[in-house]
């Protein structure tokens, strides 16, 4: 069969960039092997955020006082009735871009997708049937999958990735938690919430350690809170799974500690799935582990183009999708715009929440910026404190020669909903005297954004 566009795989960047391709005009097939809508919709970002609402729903319960609420009787979480409303989440996402399929005229070919020596591309169905499938243009969007430790060997069972952490049946008593990224936090802050006595082990100096290091310090005094034990500077060099217990040998600044527990979850991140769906047939240039690409996702190959984790910049939905629009807009000849990868914003859905977006403040300063940095903490915010979580702060960093806006750094409740504001600010130029200048609705978390502006200029007048 021949096509204008195949696309291989369908997660967020494959999806998107079918559908647009479609929606310009082309006939467009996707290949994919497992289900419709990749890691994110399936195994990632959407189960994740469902569990962590039971966690929050949880939560409230076991405060409600706080709240003038009276709760007679215990409150205990169904772990299976949990993970059912995630799955049911998930395919509920799956299903609504299945029918975009449709709506579109998307051929949807299950099965695992691979370039061949003539640039077309071979797929091998669940029973073993190879067809042949032929387009003029091939975009690679494959995405990753969970990165494996030589210490940490994932068995499923006592050793876990977040597959199977997102299906847990019963809800283990202890668990060990490897890596201390927005995977890591976010299930060891699930698993604490619901009870579980959780240890976090971070290799670096700070958990959340991508972050503005100020923020990374309010989260770790955010889990320990929560009686979570944090180790920091600390790495798992063993993991014996002999006996009854997982028996982690953590090596640390003061020595070599053992930490037992039920369940031992890896979360150090992720790799690409670039091996086995053919680069090497045609002489596509990769670079660790990553496909080489242009500013609009062609190889060095022409008419092969990828897209999302498997290229440069970090393995995030909404990177894909834009990437994904890029660079089918780019095949149906129109010129957009290259992306701007240093205005992709970061999210970390734990409580308190965490987003960010551009450069921290050592970072501005090891570039070579004096900076002006503004912070409004959350105690200070009439809102924040009718909601009863104060926790966190925002923390903004200017240019001091030139007022750009160079980074922007949230903790706290739903400011992974106020950071597209700073998103949308850099992207348009706007420097602190233009924030400072808004009009901000009161009594709003969205306040405290102008607010840090302003102190960062010195006409801070709520504080």
């Amino acid at each position: 069969m021949k096509y204008d566009v195949i696309v291989i795989g369908s997660g967020p960047g494959g999806y998107v960039a079918a559908i647009r391709a479609s929606q310009l005009g082309k006939h467009v097939a996707v290949v994919e092997k497992a289900e419709i809508g990749g890691t994110c919709l399936n195994w990632g970002c959407i189960p994740t955020k469902a569990l962590l609402k039971s966690a929050q729903v949880y939560t409230y319960t076991q405060h409600a006082e706080n709240y003038g609420i009276k709760i007679e009787g215990s409150v205990t979480p169904d772990m299976e009735a949990v993970v059912a409303r995630s799955r049911s989440v998930s395919e509920n996402m799956s299903k609504g871009v299945q029918f975009l399929f449709k709506k579109n005229n998307i051929e949807l070919i299950a099965g695992t997708g691979r370039l061949n020596a003539d640039k077309k591309v071979e797929v091998t169905d669940s029973e073993g049937n190879v067809t042949l499938h032929e387009a003029d243009h091939i975009v690679l969007a494959t995405g990753s999958r969970v990165r494996e430790l030589p210490a940490l060997p994932i068995d499923g069972k006592r050793i876990i990735s977040y597959r199977q952490a997102l299906v847990l049946d019963k809800l283990p008593e202890t668990m060990v938690v490897v890596g201390s990224g927005a995977i890591g936090s976010e299930f060891a802050f699930f698993f604490t919430s619901m009870g579980v006595k959780v240890t976090l082990v971070e290799f670096l100096p700070n958990v959340v350690p991508n972050e503005d290091e100020e923020v990374s310090k309010q989260i770790d005094r955010a889990f320990r809170k929560l009686k979570m034990t944090v180790m920091t500077d600390a790495s798992v060099t063993q993991v014996d799974t002999s006996g009854e217990k997982c028996v982690c040998t953590i090596n640390t600044k003061k020595g070599e500690k053992t930490v037992e527990a039920d369940v031992v979850l890896s979360a150090v991140g992720v790799q690409t799935n670039i091996e086995g769906i053919g680069l090497e047939s045609l002489g596509i240039a990769t670079e660790r582990g990553k496909v080489i690409v242009d500013d609009f996702y062609r190889t060095n190959v022409e008419g092969i183009y990828a897209i999302g984790d498997i290229v440069h910049g970090p393995a995030l939905a909404h990177k894909a999708d834009h990437e994904a629009i890029i660079c089918a807009e780019k095949i149906c000849g129109l010129n957009p715009k290259p992306l701007n990868y240093n205005n992709i914003p970061g999210c970390t859905y734990i409580t308190p929440e965490i987003a960010s977006v551009g450069m921290s403040e050592a970072k501005a300063i090891a570039e070579g910026h004096e900076v002006k940095i503004g912070k409004f903490p959350f105690t200070a915010s009439g809102k924040a404190t009718a909601a009863g979580n104060k926790d966190g702060f925002i923390k903004v960093v200017f240019d001091a020669k030139t007022g750009e806006w160079l980074g922007c750094h949230m903790v706290g409740d739903n400011v992974t909903e106020m950071i597209a504001s700073a998103v949308l600010c850099r992207e348009l130029g706007a420097k602190a005297d233009d924030i400072i200048r808004a009009v901000f609705p009161h009594p709003t978390m969205s306040e405290a954004i102008m607010e840090a502006a302003a102190a960062a200029c010195g006409e801070c007048v709520h504080l």
